[in-house]
């Protein structure tokens, strides 16, 4: 039976993040999963992912986010793919929103360059935009995006090109911790390794139905417009952005590669789903919760519906991560940055949870994503 220091169970962005760090440090690693990387069941794929210096969700954030810019740096270097395009990024909304003020308050703690402008102005500068005079807007220069397949790409090319073992439409049926480690047994018979790190995602929760923490499955919709007006939506034109409004919090970016202009609603309708029944096809309500404020909001980009996905999220109560150990199991750490804002952080993750397997310890602040904070 094979045995490795440490298997990673489940390959999207974080998974494969921890699989890079621990090949890079020479450690003997399995990565498993069960569909193939870059996969559209989970949370990893959709062409673009935003990152962000000035955090509205938290400032406590923002230094993980320094060392995130770094390990995308590297990354890009190391792999020669184009992953970490910063072209600034626009949040924008009322003055008083839950969106301008985090975002504020990140930015003012940590000293990060941004600028303030008013609605008639931030239209002036990107016309694609219509929006009340009493909103606000909110320019972080360092802010853009990332290509999510190909970081996935580069993150399990590296692994393995240190000596990670990478073995794809493989699925976990049990993890069994014992006194030597872990065994893992899949529809390929079982594994030993002497730390497990679980990273699956929404598949988190079967996978360890013990689990002391109250993870919930979100289905959401990614929906790519081809625009009404496409001369006031070319990227130099039109910035990645958020916009909080009477419709919630939508996302979106310029048109990149092949793809049209891509927008979503944060949390969509937070409907629970079952990531191996859930409705993978996007129907018209699905577009009308997106569309209502690209309509209001953005109408150069109110074209056609041109491609849409669905992906999920995998929720704490809190919006937080969850990243620890299992309270009763030193050789298991979870895994489970996905609640909805998690891609960006994937090489600093990956960071922490080399460190954890290896030392059982990390220098990075992980305190608000451990168990101990669900109670």
């Amino acid at each position: 039976m094979a045995h490795f220091d440490v298997a990673v169970i489940g390959l999207g962005v974080m998974g494969s993040a921890a699989l890079q760090a621990l090949a890079a440090r020479r450690r003997r690693v399995l990565g498993i999963e069960c569909f193939s990387p870059g996969h559209d069941r989970g949370s990893s794929h959709g062409i673009t992912r935003l990152i962000r210096l000035g955090y509205f969700e938290h400032p406590s954030y923002v230094p993980l986010l320094r060392r995130a810019y770094e390990l995308w740096r590297a990354l890009e270097q190391a792999s020669g793919r184009k992953l970490l395009h910063v072209t600034g990024i626009a949040e924008i909304g009322p003055p008083d929103g839950v969106l301008v003020q985090g975002t504020l308050a990140s930015a003012n703690l940590h000293s990060l360059p941004h600028e303030m402008f008013a609605a008639a102005e931030l239209m002036r500068r990107f016309p694609a935009f219509r929006l009340p005079p009493h909103y606000v807007g909110v320019l972080q220069p360092d802010g853009g995006f990332l290509a999510a397949e190909p970081a996935i790409h580069g993150l399990l090319g590296l692994a393995k090109d240190a000596g990670a073992e990478i073995r794809t439409g493989e699925r976990v049926h049990a993890i069994e911790p014992h006194a030597g480690g872990v065994r893992i047994v899949s529809d390929r018979g079982s594994t030993e390794a002497g730390i497990v790190i679980v990273a699956a995602g929404p598949w988190t929760q079967s996978l360890l139905p013990d689990l002391p923490a109250p993870l919930r499955v979100t289905r959401q919709v990614m929906g790519w417009f081809t625009p009404a007006q496409p001369e006031l939506v070319a990227p130099e034109r039109f910035p990645p952005f958020l916009l909080e409004s009477e419709h919630g919090i939508h996302y979106g970016f310029p048109p990149f590669g092949d793809a049209q202009i891509k927008v979503a609603k944060h949390h969509h309708r937070d409907e629970t789903v079952d990531p191996e029944t859930y409705d993978r096809a996007v129907s018209a309500e699905d577009e009308r919760l997106i569309r209502a404020a690209v309509a209001e909001h953005v109408p150069a980009a109110n074209g056609p519906l041109a491609a849409a996905q669905t992906c999920l999220y995998t929720m704490m109560p809190d919006g937080d991560f969850l990243i620890d150990r299992l309270p009763s199991y030193a050789q298991m750490i979870v895994a489970s940055p996905c609640s909805g804002h998690g891609f960006k952080f994937a090489p600093v993750i990956g960071e922490i949870l080399a460190d954890l397997a290896i030392s059982g310890t990390t220098t990075h602040d992980i305190s608000r994503f451990r168990f101990a904070r669900a109670g």
